[in-house]
């Protein structure tokens, strides 16, 4: 089996265009990243703010209680 390159440096470099396609493999990658991260990280956030709705309500709903203990002893 031959290798087109004759060393690993000579790999990266590519005869000059090494540039150009190592770019476009990170570039590749990092949009593979972040559509990957997107939902998972809207979820995430989604969940946060749900939990934290469900507090405010609860947090309504004993005031609500409350006040109509005190207007039920009044």
């Amino acid at each position: 089996m031959q290798f087109q390159f004759s060393s690993f440096a000579d790999f990266l470099v590519m005869d000059g265009h090494g540039v150009y396609v190592w770019v476009s493999y990170a570039i590749t990658f990092a949009a593979l990243a972040a559509m990957a991260l997107y939902p998972w990280l809207t979820r995430r956030r989604l969940q946060r703010e749900l939990q934290h709705q469900q507090r405010i309500a609860q947090r309504r709903r004993k005031v609500k209680e409350g006040r109509q203990v005190v207007e039920e002893t009044a």
